[in-house]
């Protein structure tokens, strides 16, 4: 019996980003709902960035390639110029509301 090769969570997270803009869409904005753990939303953006190409991500966003990967790591602290050019590159955007 053959068995099924297993797919990462991450891999499948980018996949379904790849065919769904609309849930690319909610997946970031349940990463900056977050309150608790900031690095929650890199971890999406990251993934958003993997699903589109980090390549072409960053030549629309006006990035460096380079920059976009260590701004996107598990390090990075990429300040709110690059987290607003890089989610119009998605064609998404930040917004703000009020608590509840």
């Amino acid at each position: 019996m053959k068995r099924k090769t297993s797919v990462s969570h991450d891999e499948t997270i980018v996949r379904r980003l790849r065919k769904d803009p609309a849930f690319a869409a909610e997946y970031l904005k349940a990463a900056l709902e977050e309150d608790d753990e900031p690095g929650v939303l890199l971890i999406a953006l990251r993934h958003l960035a993997q699903a589109q190409g980090i390549a072409k991500v960053a030549k629309a966003a006006g990035i460096e390639r380079e920059s976009l990967y260590r701004a996107l790591s598990v390090r990075g602290n990429p300040r709110l110029s690059t987290l607003v050019a890089v989610t119009r590159a998605f064609g998404l955007r930040l917004t703000v509301e009020a608590a509840h």
